[in-house]
């Protein structure tokens, strides 16, 4: 059975995003949590975190940890942001190429989260992210909604643990089918 690390982003000194007071190293660390207690409820399946605390650690060092422990898929939960409050809303996925096991991956995860609500904004490639170019495994930076859209965020208070079911959906469909 997999490995599935899982990745709370931000965390400690570095908040992330912000927006009238939410900070998107809370949101990320309880979503991750949540997560990962859902994975755990299922025989084989070993989920091992970057951080379960608020503390911080460098990309790199969160893909050396997961190398290290030899997972078999990366997932990195964070809310994003853009300049214009309120502007966009939805669920974008990166990765480093679409056209692999990862952008299965993305594809699955964001596939499960459209179908409890969010706009599924696409799968995009970003080469330049540590995370997702220095891990050993399958890797994906999920974007949960924008911190700085209201609607986003009242969606995420009000369906969070439908939300974290169908993040853990997404990755048991790519990692452990048949656990489904």
């Amino acid at each position: 059975m997999p490995t599935i690390v899982l990745d709370a982003g931000h965390g400690g000194s570095d908040n992330g995003a912000t927006y009238q007071g939410r900070k998107e190293k809370d949101d990320t660390l309880a979503l991750t949590l949540a997560v990962g207690r859902l994975l755990q409820e299922y025989p084989g399946i070993n989920v091992v975190y970057t951080r379960n605390n608020d503390i911080y650690e460098t990309p790199i060092k969160k893909a050396q940890d997961a190398n290290a422990a030899g997972g078999d898929y990366f997932v990195s939960i964070h809310r994003n942001s853009t300049p214009v409050p309120n502007t966009y809303s939805g669920v974008e996925t990166l990765v480093y190429d679409k056209n692999s096991e990862a952008g299965r991956l993305a594809r699955n995860i964001a596939r499960q989260l459209s179908a409890i609500g969010f706009d599924d904004l696409g799968t995009t490639e970003r080469k330049n992210l540590v995370v997702l170019n220095s891990t050993d495994m399958p890797a994906t930076i999920l974007e949960i909604g924008y911190i700085n859209t209201d609607r986003d965020n009242r969606f995420l208070d009000e369906n969070f643990d439908r939300i974290a079911r169908a993040i853990a959906d997404g990755i048991l469909q790519t990692a452990a089918p048949s656990l489904l």
